[in-house]
């Protein structure tokens, strides 16, 4: 901790201090908080601390903390700046009518401050767990810092009101660090729409065929930035990258047309291995010293086909997009060719949650049989996974990727169990996990539904959802995608229903019997269901006990041998309980399923093999 006295003596005696540069310290971490560059945040992990800098254009208070809605009530809070040269910080917490109160265990630790005629800068450090019931503890799940400023110092009855000077904003505060490896020069292409005419509806999955640049030798791609245009942060959504067949001419590329459609074009359904994948909020990515993602080889794309997903909840009318990636490459090759491994809940109209519910636990299984296949027949010394991107929609609270070996659990891949959904992007693992022929791995999703009064569906819209993990791993292998999806039947038995019209020739199908249901499809008749809490609970344990079919899939639209197959469940805890957080006695005072028409046909013939 630094001197209280060194602070007091740079902020007394030498008010040229005003301009320097700070503590020396070093920020691996910088983002601005504001739409107006007036507050940056730059932060970074010492042990088990963590260390700020804010950087704010003002000559008053500064205001910074951690809430669990992005609001001000119940949250963690610290204001500091220098007041007539002499520097403060102060540790505060607010309750839930939103009453700001001063922290009796003050656990921020002020190590440099400073004032000119525009700017306050402070640099504070905080335990990342301070076992203060006031404080929140900072984990690798999404923290939502909220932020505020105003032109007067704290006076003694506490700090003014900040007026419209404030604002939130997710971030993950445990990232490791991301290595800047680009040069200026260092070359690139873009993958971006032109003109893209967004419909005045909720939901549009737009795509868009291109041509890899011809390499004559091989290149690696290492970094892939997002092309969000102008005042679109909010309506794109996500971006997915597919690999195409190569045996097509240039006249794919003549056209983009709406996903999931059915006039999409043939083309389109021979694009199913992922290669990458952004989500709101994320930022550009770098693949590792070590790893790249392969262009220029027979094995590599020739044709890709951007996804993005346009989220218009207001249906506005008139919107122009022009938005994709931008992928930096090198002839410099690395070791190691990188792979994208979409696991989790196959999407689908047979993913349920019932209406009321303010936690329902989804489970998608990437199993051992499907795992074992694949490494086996190509790489059984195992693969090893360096970053994860976790995917859910509206309901989602939090998520976890579980990863057993041999029916023993290892340490969680990833998770997040503040789950923002307009703030998703990659998790760099601290450190390799290695995934062998003998694992399982399980994505994890709690929800909630309590403000909704219908079922909630899997599927393609923000108001259905998607329980999804993208592993991000090297070395390459043919293995695109390890889903689960439980049996449908037995959902439906526990609301009563007992016979479906045979043969199958509608989509949804629809029920024959008992009386209540005769003739609804499976859909309204789970929405007729009376649902209340108890009911829900009982219903989330006999999903979680289904058997599962699976789907393991390679690139080109073919499949491992186990494609389809009922597959049982290890016995494991549910839901994931972490160790418990050790205080030490204080002297204080106080994904998506984005499979094409053709699949989903497949799919429900294969379901409806096993009704």
């Amino acid at each position: 901790m630094c001197g209280w006295s060194l602070l007091l003596l740079l902020g007394g005696l030498l008010p040229g201090a005003a301009t320097a540069a700070g503590s020396g310290q070093t920020y691996p971490h910088r983002t601005l908080l504001d739409s107006e560059g007036k507050y940056w945040l730059n932060w970074g992990q010492r042990g088990g601390r963590l260390a700020f800098r804010l950087e704010v254009r003002t000559a008053g208070y500064v205001g910074f903390g951690f809430s669990p809605t992005g609001a001000m009530d119940s949250a963690d809070i610290v204001v500091g700046g220098v007041a007539r040269g002499r520097p403060y910080l102060q540790d505060y917490f607010t309750n839930a009518s939103r009453q700001l109160i001063k922290d009796p265990q003050q656990d921020y630790h002020l190590e440099y401050a400073m004032e000119n005629s525009t700017h306050t800068i402070i640099e504070f450090t905080r335990e990342l767990h301070t076992c203060d019931t006031n404080d929140r503890s900072i984990t690798e799940s999404t923290v939502r810092v909220i932020w505020a400023y105003h032109h007067n110092d704290v006076e003694e009855a506490g700090p003014m009101y900040h007026n419209s000077n404030r604002g939130t904003k997710s971030l993950r505060l445990l990232n490791p660090e991301k290595a800047n490896i680009l040069v200026t020069s260092t070359p690139y292409f873009d993958l971006v729409n032109e003109h893209v005419p967004i419909p005045n509806k909720g939901t549009t999955y737009w795509c868009q065929m291109f041509k890899i640049p011809v390499f004559q030798e091989k290149h690696h791609v290492i970094k892939v930035e997002p092309v969000i245009q102008r005042g679109h942060e909010s309506l794109v959504h996500h971006i997915l990258l597919y690999q195409c067949s190569s045996s097509f001419n240039d006249s794919v590329l003549d056209y983009g047309h709406e996903c999931y459609h059915p006039n999409m074009p043939d083309a389109f359904l021979t694009c199913e291995t992922v290669i990458f994948a952004w989500a709101i909020g994320g930022e550009g990515f770098s693949y590792p010293p070590h790893v790249g993602l392969s262009l220029g080889t027979l094995l590599d794309p020739r044709y890709v086909l951007l996804e993005v997903h346009y989220d218009n909840p207001t249906s506005q009318e008139g919107l122009i997009d022009n938005s994709g990636l931008r992928l930096f490459h090198t002839t410099e090759i690395r070791k190691y060719d990188a792979g994208v491994i979409e696991a989790g809940l196959w999407v689908s109209l047979f993913h349920t949650i019932p209406p009321g519910m303010p936690e329902f636990l989804s489970e998608g299984h990437c199993t051992l049989e499907c795992l074992k296949e694949a490494l086996e027949a190509e790489k059984p010394s195992g693969i090893y996974v360096f970053a994860v991107l976790l995917h859910a929609h509206l309901a989602g609270r939090g998520i976890r990727l579980r990863h057993f070996r041999k029916g023993k659990e290892m340490r969680l891949l990833a998770y997040d169990d503040d789950f923002d959904f307009n703030f998703q992007e990659f998790q760099y693992l601290k450190e390799e996990q290695t995934i062998l022929p003998e694992d399982n791995l399980i994505t994890e999703c709690r929800y909630s539904t309590k403000d909704r009064t219908r079922m909630t569906w899997g599927g393609l819209s923000t108001r259905n959802e998607m329980c999804l993990s993208y592993l991000l791993y090297y070395p390459r292998i043919n293995l695109t995608r390890c889903a689960s999806i439980p049996d449908i039947m037995e959902q439906l038995q526990f609301i009563g229903v007992k016979e479906i019209y045979r043969p199958v020739t509608t989509w949804p199908f629809i029920i024959k019997s008992p009386k209540q249901y005769k003739n609804l499809s499976f859909m309204d008749a789970m929405n007729k269901y009376k649902w209340t809490k108890k009911e829900g609970v009982s219903f989330n344990k006999l999903v979680l006990s289904l058997p599962v079919n699976v789907r393991c899939s390679k690139t080109e639209n073919a499949e491992w041998s186990i494609q389809g197959m009922t597959a049982s469940l290890p016995d494991i805890q549910r839901p994931y309980k972490a160790e418990p957080l050790v205080c030490a006695v204080s002297t204080s005072s106080s994904l998506h399923e984005h499979f094409s028409l053709k699949l989903l046909v497949c799919f429900m013939v294969l379901c409806f093999t096993h009704l």
